[in-house]
């Protein structure tokens, strides 16, 4: 396993998960390929790319008055295979609704690849609840 290579994807990962958690949509967004795929346990379809995603998140927006107030990840893990790797952790997302502020306890998986630029890039995201113990 590649240190260099473990730490270009812990560098991304972080980015992303920073940008998720401060609000930063077009970062956020950003750090997926267009044609990522995403699987939410909250949403019972896949989403079959970013685009979709983004659809979907400024409909809980609009509707739902949707808006991250932070997030916390822990027990990380990255796996590096070749031009692969996969990151899982714990996280816990804190929102607000115009039903008021809950704080969410999930485990995700985000797969990265490297893209033509050299870069680590999120191709496919898999979200899943999880107790809060």
């Amino acid at each position: 396993m590649s240190t260099t290579a473990v730490q270009e994807v812990r560098t991304a990962a972080d980015a992303l998960v920073a940008a998720f958690a401060e609000g930063r949509l077009d970062d956020y967004f950003g750090a997926f390929a267009p044609d990522a795929t995403f699987i939410f346990h909250t949403t019972p379809q896949r989403l079959g790319s970013t685009a979709e995603y983004g659809a979907l998140w400024q409909q809980w927006v609009e509707q739902d008055g949707f808006r991250i107030l932070g997030c916390t990840s822990s027990a990380q893990l990255i796996q590096h295979f070749g031009d692969t790797a996969v990151f899982s952790h714990d996280v816990e997302t804190r929102i607000a609704t115009h039903t008021g502020q809950e704080t969410v306890h999930e485990r995700e998986t985000i797969v990265f690849t490297r893209a033509d630029d050299g870069r680590w890039v999120a191709v496919h995201e898999h979200l899943s609840a999880r107790t809060s113990a």
